[in-house]
């Protein structure tokens, strides 16, 4: 994380600077939420109580982007993602290793006995999401007061944070239960207890994604999950029954 969300990003705003980028969107995560209890998460929360050193790498991300958008005029959104799964997804995320293991008939691994909640995105809704925010700049308004409430908008530079979720916080084996029901098989279910830096929910306030664009993730748990098993069993011929 220090090498690639440190160091890295370093790098990329640097780049920016010199090139003289319009407009620098990047991945920041739902992650620097933390250890907040309010639902759903406001991008004008606290972010002050990062859970794992990934969380305040990304934190820092934010930060750093903050310092070269007041020095360098340069502006930065970052995209606070809530859990993105789809075609293509990562094979150590929890969506990847659910299919294969269910396709497979290994055992699951449940953390926290399944008392989690996780606000899923699905990856199309995502890269429109994002397709729509590289045309909307952020620009240092004239004064504080001239920032809308619900707004992460700076009032000091061309930054600003958007949450990009489905809007909705789903339980996490409700989520298991969609990809039985899209592979046809049952899961066999390992419940283990809570992971060090991880959090009992998630779920994005996804009002100023809306305000900005028009536009929010609406993409159903359900069909997602379709659409995703029957890409893994066409690119992995796993039939998954």
């Amino acid at each position: 994380y220090v090498e690639s969300n440190l160091v890295g990003f370093m790098n990329i705003l640097e780049a920016c600077r010199h090139r003289e980028v319009g407009h620098l969107v990047y991945a920041s995560s739902s992650s620097v939420y933390g250890g907040n209890r309010k639902l759903p998460f406001a991008v004008e929360d606290s972010v002050d109580h990062p859970l794992s050193l990934y969380a305040a790498s990304k934190k820092a991300n934010e930060l750093m982007a903050h310092t070269y958008s007041h020095l360098y005029r340069l502006p930065t959104t970052g995209l606070r993602f809530f859990t993105v799964y789809g075609p293509w997804g990562r094979p150590d995320m929890a969506p990847m290793l659910f299919t294969r293991a269910i396709s497979e008939g290994r055992p699951i691994k449940v953390f926290n006995h399944g008392d989690m909640k996780r606000d899923f995105t699905f990856v199309l809704d995502l890269v429109r999401a994002i397709r729509l925010l590289i045309d909307v700049p952020p620009v240092r308004p004239d004064s504080a007061e001239a920032i809308q409430p619900g707004d992460s908008l700076s009032p000091v530079a061309p930054w600003r944070a958007v949450n990009i979720g489905n809007g909705e916080s789903v339980p996490l084996l409700d989520f298991i239960a969609a990809i039985e029901d899209a592979a046809g098989v049952s899961a066999v279910k390992q419940m283990l207890p809570m992971q060090p830096g991880d959090v009992p929910a998630t779920w994005a306030d996804t009002t100023l994604l809306r305000r900005l664009t028009g536009y929010a993730p609406r993409t159903s748990v359900p069909d997602g999950l379709r659409a995703y098993v029957a890409w893994f069993r066409d690119y992995y011929g796993a039939p998954a029954e």
